[in-house]
């Protein structure tokens, strides 16, 4: 398949909000390409690549050659060419990386040069999210979504089910089950804003079960036999990054296992240290601190899959098998007073909040729902809107990405703590390029500079540090609550009020 007829479909994607034509438009490509191709097509068309890394990023992509006039390349022939380049090593890698990256530009066109610098740097937004591709190969494939959706909880890439069910049908897709060795798909938790809304939101007749939420690195272990193997919630194995959790999952009784949990550092005196240093950890070796491993939740034991058991059957066999001391902390109550109180316990000790988990539910792999449900605290900030940055894919045309600032209350300007998209609908995307263009000052590429006039509130889930920024610090998960007009820049929140806010936890 001519790697040009994917990216029509995924300009066509991106242009239309309507989720059954995003699904027929991808089910009809699906349809179309080679069994040899289908695994590479679905990877695309999910905005990812087959290979993990490739050694290429922005910088690589900066400077591209001149694209080819006519289309000639079919996604077998970018895959092979990513796959070489992702295999560069050694001296001389440089070099041979970026003629290898010559070569493979400079035979595609305009286009296929923009979709595929925006997969390599993962900047692909065309609104397929994974659900959608689901559907689409239950579409392609006539056969019952239920049954594509029930094997992509057991395979970490979405391509090998498209294989699956458009070469075998439901009998392969079938055979997709837990195999310890293979990371699992994890279960996601839906948000509350308060401890009442997440109650409700649970809607459980009955006792329900109080997890603390840590602030660290969500991980899913695997022992088979004296092998661990350790994934990071992208699925990426990060085993000897963490020979801390792998030592304390052998010293574990029993046989093969699956555990759901979290790694996070810890200071002297047992509190949590801030999730850049457990994030660092896991991206690097070598390093002295250690790092704890906390589970909540038990996937298989002694060869038995256990996802399909309601959450009180798998809690009770998670509490046999680990130790106190490396569980999640926890209570199982019907009382919305004594669960509000556990959620402050656990905010005070500098834990993120909570999730509430229904006991009759089973581990829905993949899939985010009612049966688990996080509430944590919400900082908001009112900050400056310090530049803007043209959008991509779906966003083409849009002024987009904005930069966040606060106020120096020393008078000298404003201090930037991060950029974000996120909270941002049609409307205020619209109202947002007409606002920005009128207060721009200059431009950089893509970035449109202003000035600092808008006053934008902010939600986030904390601050890290951070030497990207002048300030030290930054803001974690930012979002787009509404923009402030009854609100001049003068009276917008300092960087002192942020530093406060930070306080020994940064």
């Amino acid at each position: 398949m001519e790697l040009a007829r994917l990216v029509s479909v995924s300009q066509e994607v991106a242009a239309t909000r309507a989720r059954t034509t995003k699904r027929a438009l991808i089910a009809g490509l699906l349809a179309q390409a080679p069994p040899g191709e289908v695994e590479i097509v679905t990877a695309y068309l999910s905005g990812t690549l087959r290979q993990r890394r490739t050694g290429l990023g922005w910088r690589g992509l900066a400077d591209l050659p001149e694209p080819a006039p006519e289309a000639s390349v079919s996604v077998g022939e970018v895959d092979s060419a990513l796959e070489q380049i992702s295999a560069v090593s050694g001296e001389g890698s440089g070099t041979a990386r970026r003629a290898a990256v010559a070569d493979l530009f400079g035979r595609l066109t305009a286009d296929e040069q923009r979709y595929l610098r925006g997969l390599v740097t993962g900047e692909v937004r065309q609104g397929a999210l994974d659900s959608v591709v689901l559907d689409a190969i239950a579409e392609a494939a006539g056969v019952p979504v239920a049954s594509v959706r029930r094997a992509a909880m057991f395979s970490a890439l979405t391509g090998p089910v498209a294989v699956a069910a458009l070469t075998g049908g439901e009998e392969a897709l079938a055979a997709f089950d837990l195999e310890v060795g293979r990371p699992v798909r994890p279960m996601l938790a839906s948000s509350a804003p308060d401890v009442p809304a997440g109650v409700a939101k649970i809607g459980s007749d009955g006792p329900l079960v109080v997890d603390t939420k840590l602030d660290g690195i969500r991980i899913q272990v695997h022992r088979r036999g004296r092998e661990v193997l350790v994934f990071t919630r992208s699925l990426e194995e990060i085993g000897p990054r963490l020979p801390d959790v792998v030592e304390a999952t052998l010293a574990l009784p029993g046989g093969d296992l699956v555990l759901d949990g979290e790694a996070i550092t810890l200071a002297d005196d047992g509190t949590p240290r801030p999730f850049q240093e457990t994030a660092s950890r896991t991206s690097a070796s070598g390093r002295d601190d250690r790092v704890h491993p906390f589970f909540f939740d038990l996937l298989a034991h002694e060869g038995a899959s256990l996802v399909h058991e309601p959450a009180r059957v798998r809690l009770e066999r998670l509490d046999a098998v680990v130790p106190a001391d490396l569980r999640t902390a926890r209570l199982e109550t019907d009382d919305p007073d004594v669960v509000a109180d556990f959620f402050s316990d656990a905010v005070a000790g500098g834990q993120e909040g909570v999730i509430l988990k229904r006991l009759d539910a089973p581990y829905d792999a993949g899939r985010r729902g009612s049966a688990w449900v996080k509430v944590k605290p919400r900082h908001t900030l009112d900050l400056v809107v310090l530049a803007v940055e043209w959008g991509s894919g779906r966003r083409r045309g849009w002024l987009s990405n904005i930069w966040l600032g606060a106020r120096d209350a020393s008078g000298d300007g404003f201090v930037m703590l991060g950029k974000t998209f996120k909270g941002m609908t049609d409307e205020m995307l619209a109202w947002q390029t007409e606002r920005f263009l009128s207060l721009e000052t200059r431009r950089d590429g893509h970035v449109v500079h202003l000035r600092p006039e808008q006053v934008v509130e902010i939600a986030f889930d904390g601050l890290q540090r951070s030497t990207r920024y002048p300030g030290g610090l930054a803001l974690r998960f930012a979002r787009v609550l509404r923009y402030r007009d009854d609100k001049t820049a003068e009276e917008a929140d300092t960087i002192d009020t942020v530093r406060a806010l930070a306080g020994t936890r940064v």
